[in-house]
């Protein structure tokens, strides 16, 4: 018998930015609220598969409306096992992932330029999706 193999394409319509930081998730979303004048709000945890039948959560924070979407990722799991899972484990350096869609209030530039200017933030940076093989983990 003749075996198919089932392909799906997405369309990924939107922007990574990876962010270094030693401030907690809470804190950091409203940091990020204050400055942005957005409503960064704590959603369910993300459960990621990976090999070998393990599952890990991840603490997230949402704002979205009909045209806007931001979401801040924590980019390691909410239980305690440094080194070994990450959410884009591509780039484990960064402490915090952003996802944005955001068609109507900011452009990627100034995004960029606002998140750079929260105290707390050391470090934020455009991640390319092109080659990167986690980009599946956004997918929800």
């Amino acid at each position: 018998m003749k075996k198919s193999k089932l392909e799906i394409e997405y369309s990924f319509d939107f922007e990574l930015l990876g962010i270094i930081s030693t401030a907690k998730g809470y804190k950091l979303a409203w940091e990020i609220n204050q400055r942005l004048m957005i409503n960064l709000v704590k959603q369910p945890d993300l459960v990621v598969g990976f090999k070998k039948n393990a599952e890990k959560s991840f603490s997230f924070y949402a704002h979205e409306t009909v045209l806007n979407r931001l979401k801040l990722f924590k980019n390691k799991p909410s239980e305690n096992e440094p080194g070994k899972y990450f959410l884009i484990p591509e780039f484990p350096h960064f402490d915090f992932i952003i996802l944005a869609a955001m068609e109507e209030q900011f452009s990627h530039e100034r995004l960029l330029e606002m998140i750079k200017s929260i105290p707390s933030v050391q470090l934020v940076a455009a991640i390319p999706l092109e080659g990167l093989r986690s980009k599946s983990n956004f997918i929800f």
